[in-house]
């Protein structure tokens, strides 16, 4: 378990870095999407016609409407991601009564649309109501897309559960939820599990990711959650997805390790 130790000192990077205003990159400069594209499924890039994405005093709304995402147009490593976001309150069919639905997805290579002419492969950090942090490979089912994580030994469902000392699982596909999410899961809208970090609809929330060679770690609101090894891959464009809930995002910053 060395690995996880070392790992884990990533999440306790010194302080007065993480608030370092010089090495931070402010991937959404709070005026408009420049350094981002979209994708949108059946419209393909750069193609919004009912402006699923738009920005307004500084916040990025993304209704949710119609499945798709932004992207950057660069490549990131090793990096400390913060996304501050907050859910609205519309959604949209076939999800409209479902768990509000977002996701970040790290490391994406390949084709715009590769996965279900939605987004590019990747590995996901989760953001939906009683499951965010949860880690999915979005892919192809192909060794080039893995995560590795200390798992407890049941599972929820068919995912595994985050455990910082349990056995070690790796996944091609599918899901490693993080370590609170309620086994009383539903996908209805306005689901909150027991040992939920996430705030409330309407209240902002931090989500972190920290991309440290192949290992990442996700933290909600200061709270470490999942963290995987054996990463594949472990450097990509950075996706924000639209996935039938209105999600409102007035920060996305990297800094560089």
């Amino acid at each position: 378990m060395v690995i996880f130790s070392l790992s884990l000192l990533s999440c306790n990077l010194d302080d007065k870095k993480m608030n370092n205003h010089e090495d931070t990159i402010h991937l959404f400069n709070g005026e408009n999407l420049d350094g981002w594209y979209t994708y949108l499924k059946g419209l393909g890039k750069d193609q919004d016609p009912d402006e699923v994405f738009t920005v307004e005093n500084g916040i990025i709304r993304i209704s949710g409407e119609t499945w798709g995402c932004i992207t950057t147009e660069k490549e990131f490593e090793n990096y400390h991601l913060f996304v501050e976001y907050k859910w609205g309150e519309k959604t949209f069919e076939p999800r409209v009564d479902r768990a509000r639905d977002c996701g970040v997805l790290l490391h994406s290579t390949g084709v715009d649309g590769a996965y279900g002419d939605t987004w590019m492969y990747s590995i996901e950090c989760q953001i939906i109501e009683g499951g965010t942090g949860d880690f999915l490979v979005v892919a192809d089912g192909s060794e080039n897309y893995a995560i590795t994580s200390p798992v407890a030994d049941e599972k929820q469902g068919s995912s595994w559960v985050y455990q910082a000392d349990g056995h070690l699982e790796t996944i091609y596909g599918g899901r490693i939820n993080w370590y609170g999410r309620s086994s009383r899961w539903q996908d209805t809208i306005g689901f909150r599990g027991e040992n939920d970090i996430e705030k409330p609809v309407g209240e902002w929330n931090v989500l972190e990711c920290v991309a440290e060679s192949d290992s990442l770690i996700t933290k909600l609101n200061g709270v470490m959650v999942n963290e995987a090894i054996k990463v594949r891959p472990h450097m990509g464009k950075i996706q924000i997805q639209s996935e039938g809930a209105e999600i409102f995002i007035r920060k996305v910053d990297l800094i560089l390790d």
